[in-house]
C-alpha cells in the first residue's frame, strides 16, 4: 500500500511540472539573404517570443588584418514573462554584448 501512495504522490509531482513551451515553437518568419564569401545576413522569429537577426560583413580583405565583422541581437521571452534583448558586436574588438538586464562597467 506505502507503494502504491509513494508511487501516487511522485505521478502527481511529475504531472504538475510545467512543460516548456519553446519544445514546440513554431518558425513564424525566417530571413536568409546575401550569403557569400563577403559576409552574410539572416533573421527569424519563433512563437515563443524568440527572435533574432545577425549580419556579418568581410572586412580587410585579403591583408593580414582580414577579419569578419558579427552585428546583431537576440530576443527572448524569460520565465519571468519579460522579453529580454541582447544586441551584440563581434569583430577584431572581441565579443561586445549589450543589453538593458546586464550589468555595465564603471
Amino acid at each position: 500500500m506505502k507503494f502504491v501512495i509513494v508511487f501516487a504522490a511522485l505521478f502527481a509531482v511529475a504531472v504538475a511540472v510545467p512543460i516548456d513551451d519553446s519544445r514546440n515553437a513554431q518558425i513564424l518568419r525566417y530571413d536568409n539573404n546575401n550569403i557569400g564569401v563577403d559576409g552574410y545576413n539572416f533573421a527569424f522569429e519563433t512563437s515563443d517570443g524568440t527572435s533574432r537577426q545577425e549580419q556579418a560583413e568581410l572586412r580587410n580583405i585579403g591583408t593580414e588584418q582580414e577579419a569578419i565583422a558579427v552585428r546583431g541581437s537576440y530576443s527572448w521571452v524569460a520565465d519571468d514573462g519579460q522579453t529580454y534583448t541582447l544586441n551584440y558586436i563581434a569583430d577584431e574588438n572581441g565579443f561586445q554584448p549589450e543589453g538593458a538586464h546586464l550589468p555595465r562597467a564603471a
